[in-house]
């Protein structure tokens, strides 16, 4: 695909396409052809008296010396190309020489020059390198035109017509890209893999190796019983056809490493004693009611009958948690061997909405940590969907491509981590520790120097961002900027790296980076962050489609560059990963006050829960850091378990042999098609022929073109990428008609009358759309991995202002509430496919937990009102039935310290778990509770909030800001009122006397249990240990006052004085 070819915007429903062009880039735009790029020495010339080329295949200048020695010690190849150096006039003759067919030289081909010459010669080069007068120095400057909101130094009369915008008015879709493309001429002799382009032949040797490779795997993972690709064969011994494969190579990529049983069957064990425990509670508490305090007896104990439910969904999904472990080495040793990648493709996906809130620079350090990736060049897309039709975004995306130039080879070449340079030069380490190139001090200071320039120009052109002007933006050649209307514009592609023009400053290729913003217009539901990854997800199937997919926020990070051969060794594991849908990496946040007030690591989920499922059936999709199966996403349904003559069928049935066969099949079609939604796939794995030949064939074998439509939309080339199991795109396809095609499936009419967000893809429906792809992707039969590499694979920020974190936490509830309500409620929906039972309560408890707020909100209150009333929930109990309260006490604080235990979490950061669960379950989970309830009874709906990603100045400046909003108001609330009730009921045992202390100790540890348990919420409303805002003083001294007028006015606790008890005192009172 061409890299810089322009902006091409347009709309399928209003049949105009706009092509912006920019100028071209040529690969190696910085290499000064006449020095030598090994030594520096200058190239020279040939006998004829022509410049001497080494290589015929790509130019890339070596000098004489270089080139002799290459040939002789080196790999005999051209280190740009790879490709073989061919015999020059005047060189002797080496090894594999006689197979080319050039004329011979015999007066010269065994003259070759001393190896000390030749030695002492490259040596002096290498000393003599980077000496050089400033005059040699290039500078890459930016292969596209950068977007202003005028023109500045830019003539329009002068532009070229060719550069202006082209509006061709079609009643067909027309793509007016010139198909004038640069070809380089290629050698017919040599196998097209050498020039980047699999061949047919190439890819039927890759799978018949892997095939044979998993016949030849001895050590079974998990999974081995899911083997079911052998059709016949015999086995291969030793001396097989694959018999060069070492024996580290045939063995598992990844294995599991179960917990402990020293830790985790003490886990077990208290987690059934405490179940028992419950019980007996239980049944004491609903067996003995207070006479005198019916009403807070029994609202206490529908609580706590609540409480117990909840823990049970909780606690049962974590008790299979398991550990794996991956080998990064054997990875290597399969898929990479004798200097060719056979590793998947990968496409990255990259969202971003408002550029103000989710500033450029973030998202361009996001983009340089996947560009900088530890993985083949040419097996990475990176897509990033600007959903805001930016210009802002755009003008950042175009710079990044140029700094990613001289970014990505640093990187590379001194192996830094992590990759992205804001993150990198911010570490407070010692960046020395491990390096010992002489090179990497200067190089470093040179690469900040240019890091921090590039700030500058990002921020530049926010604060030009920040006014727009009255008549729109507008590009360099005037053009306006199509995204003026961001609810009303075409869709728009632009492609700033790739295989031409996508080269860095060394000459090595980059990957590619597409620019996506989907078309809009008033009318469509777009269906926010879900609708916009479908449309990165069709974009990308119809570019380069990736068998897997890789998805991230824009504020989250590459840390570790070999994230993604961590996830291959689960996805391309012949054994296991047939039946992985997605590899879900944990969330991992920089910017975190050190004691994490509001629990934002949510170390807790990440670190218990989700290992916990990996031991059901995997992870829940938690909406970033997830590697996805393509085939996955398209509904299809996991391979079969076992092997089977009878092979899984696709909607409309396997293929046809007789006519009874065929009746049978049709009405199985009929019973499949009115299943429960749960089991309706688009179409099974099995039975599909992998490669991009015989597409017609197929698909006429499988289902109807118009069933394809029904369930895909109406594009042909994007239904073909849907039956290419291991991904590609046709090598015959031109660049231009892809590119046609890419504009079509982005329009905002594709997705009508289709399966999307419905059965394919991520789903509609709520605004945590990530459980909900998850959920259906399980229920289908798919199972996910848990990964947790030592080093963290991904990292992000998050909110730590008390009011913006309860506001994100309001939305996850939100969500979990609108699925809840709808049909795909764990509770009734996806029995008879392949969810197991665990997992199933594990999705029950992610929909149900905002219903515990009601329940919590009641029993915080409790103690006040007992303190206030001089009443309790529990009545007067007998030593032998304070044992269950101990017990049950015991048992819980049990349960927390073994758990922490085999997970590793530490304390506080279990309690922080603990206190955030009561402060957002009386605040954010309650108010999602009447949200959701209003939007689906009365369709009122409420708008998604991008939680913001801008940093203060000062660390952690956000952590002390106080932002009012009305989810402060219930916990403020509790607040007052239970201290209100501990100073009452202290000062009514200070004037009842002695007897009054004994029941109110009960009462004053229920009151502190809430108090201690909003603590952070108080600090985050006292703001600054210094500075108490203004609001809170006002409220503080509003509820004072009219606690004292109450106070007066009732006046509770003095003595009434009635006159003398006349039958106790007798006359002698």
């Amino acid at each position: 695909m061409e890299a810089n070819a322009g902006l091409i915007a347009g709309s399928h429903q209003m049949n105009q396409l706009v092509v912006i062009p920019g100028d071209g880039v040529k690969p190696l735009n910085s290499v000064n052809s006449e020095m030598c790029q090994i030594c520096g020495d200058e190239v020279g010339v040939s006998e004829n008296g022509d410049l001497f080329v080494a290589c015929n295949e790509c130019g890339f200048p070596v000098c004489r010396p270089c080139y002799e020695y290459e040939r002789k010690d080196g790999n005999q190849s051209c280190p740009q190309c790879k490709s073989r150096y061919k015999r020059q006039k005047g060189s002797p003759r080496v090894e594999g020489d006689e197979e080319e067919d050039d004329v011979d030289d015999l007066d010269n081909e065994f003259k070759a020059l001393p190896q000390q010459q030749t030695t002492e010669e490259m040596l002096q080069g290498h000393m003599s390198y980077g000496r050089g007068d400033e005059e040699n120095v290039h500078v890459v400057t930016p292969g596209l035109p950068l977007l202003t909101n005028g023109q500045e130094g830019v003539d329009p009369n002068e532009i070229p017509p060719e550069h202006h915008a082209l509006v061709i008015p079609s009643h067909k879709r027309v793509h007016p890209m010139s198909d004038d493309f640069s070809v380089r001429s290629m050698d017919p002799t040599k196998d097209p893999s050498a020039y980047g382009y699999g061949s047919v032949a190439w890819k039927e040797r890759l799978e018949s190796w892997r095939h044979k490779q998993e016949k030849m795997s001895i050590m079974m993972t998990e999974g081995a019983q899911h083997f079911s690709d052998g059709k016949g064969g015999g086995d291969y011994g030793a001396d097989g056809p694959d018999a060069p494969l070492t024996d580290e190579s045939r063995q598992p990529l990844s294995r599991k490493i179960p917990i402990a049983s020293s830790k985790i069957n003490p886990y077990r064990m208290i987690i059934i004693i405490r179940l028992a425990v419950l019980g007996i509670f239980l049944r004491y508490r609903i067996l003995n009611p207070v006479k005198n305090a019916y009403g807070l007896w029994l609202t206490s104990v529908i609580c706590e009958i609540w409480f117990a439910f909840s823990w049970i969904l909780d606690q049962f999904p974590k008790w299979f948690p398991i550990n794996r472990e991956t080998y990064l080495d054997r990875l290597s040793l399969r898929y990479e061997r004798d200097g060719e990648s056979q590793l998947s493709s990968v496409d990255i996906y990259v969202s971003t909405v408002d550029p103000l809130k989710e500033p450029p620079l973030v998202t361009a350090n996001t983009v340089l940590s996947i560009l900088a990736v530890d993985y083949p060049v040419d097996k990475v897309s990176c897509y990033v969907s600007d959903d805001g039709a930016a210009m802002l975004t755009f003008e950042a995306l175009a710079e990044t491509s140029e700094f990613a130039r001289k970014w990505v080879p640093f990187c590379k070449k001194f192996s830094i981590e992590p990759r992205a340079p804001e993150m990198y030069f911010a570490q407070k380490i010692d960046y020395l520790k491990d390096k010992v190139q002489p090179t990497f001090v200067k190089d470093r200071r040179a690469m900040k120097r240019e890091y921090e320039e590039f700030k500058v120009r990002i921020n530049a052109l926010v604060a030009k961002a920040h006014k727009m002007p009255e008549e729109g933006w507008t590009m360099q050649d005037g053009t306006p900027w199509p995204g003026n209307n961001t609810r009303d514009h075409p869709g728009m592609i632009q492609v700033f790296l790739g295989h031409s023009g996508g080269h860095d400053t060394d000459g090595n290729e980059l990957p590619r980076l597409v620019y996506v913003s989907r078309e809009k217009r008033p009318g469509f539901n777009h269906h926010k962050k879900a609708g916009a990854m479908n449309s990165l997800v069709r974009v990308s199937a119809v570019l380069t489609n990736a068998p897997f997919l890789l998805n991230l926020d824009c504020d989250h990070y590459i840390n570790n560059s070999k994230a993604l051969r961590e996830a291959m060794c689960f996805m391309m594991d012949p054994l296991v990963g047939k039946r992985v849908c997605y590899v879900q990496f944990p969330q991992r946040f920089d910017g975190i006050d050190i004691h994490d007030r509001y629990a934002n690591r949510n170390t807790v989920f990440f670190d218990i829960n989700l290992r916990g499922l990996d031991g059901v059936q995997g992870p829940v999709y938690v909406g970033t850091g997830c590697v996805f199966r393509r085939q996955a996403l398209y509904g299809y349904d996991p391979p079969m378990k076992n092997n089977s003559s009878k092979k899984s069928s696709c909607c409309c049935g396997p293929r046809k042999k007789s006519k009874a066969s065929k009746t049978k099949r049709m009405d199985s079609d009929k019973k499949k098609l009115n299943r429960t939604e749960s089991n309706v796939s688009a179409f099974s794995l099995e039975g599909i022929e992998e490669g991009l030949e015989g597409y017609e064939n197929e698909k006429s074998a499988i289902m109807s073109q118009k069933s394809f439509e029904k369930r895909f939309g109406q594009s042909s080339v994007f239904i073909a990428s849907t039956l290419a199991e291991n991904g590609g795109v046709p090598e015959a396809a031109s660049p231009a008609a892809l590119l046609k095609e890419a504009i079509h499936v982005i329009s905002c009419g594709y997705e009508d009358k289709t399966d999307w967000g419905k059965e394919i893809g991520w789903i509609y429906g709520s605004v945590t759309e990530d459980i909900l792809t998850g959920f259906k992707m399980h229920a289908r039969g798919w199972r996910s991995i848990y990964c947790m590499p030592p080093r963290a694979a991904f990292k992000g920020s998050a909110p730590i202002n008390l009011s913006d974190r309860l506001n994100q936490v309001l939305r996850w509830a939100l969500g979990s509430v609108e699925i809840m309500l709808s049909r795909h409620c764990p509770i009734w929906y996806g029995y008879g496919g392949g969810l197991k039972f665990l997992e199933r309560v594990a999705y029950i408890n992610t929909i149900v937990y905002p219903l515990t707020s009601i329940p919590l909100l009641a029993y915080c209150t409790l103690p006040a009102v007992c303190l206030l009333t001089n009443k309790f929930i529990i009545p007067e109990i007998s030593n032998f039935a304070s044992l269950f309260f101990i017990s049950l006490f015991i048992s819980i604080f049990a349960t927390g310290i073994l758990e922490m235990r085999w997970s590793g979490v530490g304390i506080d950061e279990w309690w922080r778990n603990e206190q955030f669960w009561v402060i957002g379950g009386v605040s954010a989970h309650l108010f999602a509770v009447f949200q959701g309830l209003l939007k689906v009874l009365a369709g009122i709906d409420t708008n998604f909030t991008v939680t913001s990603k801008t940093s203060d100045d000062e660390e952690f400046g956000e952590l002390y800001a106080f932002k009012w909003t009305t989810l402060l108001i219930p916990p403020t609330t509790l607040l007052v009122i239970n201290m209100i009730g501990v100073v009452a009921g202290i000062s009514d045992a200070i004037n009842n006397g002695y007897q009054s202390w004994g029941p109110l100790f009960g009462k004053i540890f229920f009151a502190f249990w809430v108090i201690v348990h909003l603590y952070p919420f108080l600090k985050g409303l006292m703001g600054r240990q210094n500075r108490t805002p203004t609001i809170v003083v006002v409220w503080s001294v509003l509820l004072a006052s009219i606690f004292s007028l109450l106070w007066v006015r009732i006046d509770p606790f003095l003595p009434k004085t009635k006159g003398p008890n006349l039958q106790q005192c007798g006359i002698n009172c």
